[in-house]
């Protein structure tokens, strides 16, 4: 795993947490990043990262069937 470092603005109103939500969720979304790969990044589980999906406004829901099918093997 790689660490980037950021400079963030003071006027970006979000903490280190919340960033790297919607990081993972963007790359969850883009499908760069497994559900579980993007929870792993943003340092939840499996179960609340795909909880707060709705609040950065990706879908639950994979377009990609490879992803799809690696979900429910692990589900």
């Amino acid at each position: 795993m790689r660490t980037i470092q950021l400079n963030i603005p003071d006027s970006i109103d979000k903490n280190d947490n919340e960033l790297a939500m919607i990081i993972a969720s963007k790359l969850y979304e883009d499908g760069t990043l497994s559900s579980g790969q993007a929870a792993d990044l943003a340092g939840l589980s499996k179960r609340t990262f795909i909880e707060l999906l709705g609040k950065y406004g990706v879908s639950v829901f994979s377009t990609s069937v490879e992803d799809l099918e690696s979900d429910i093997a692990n589900a």
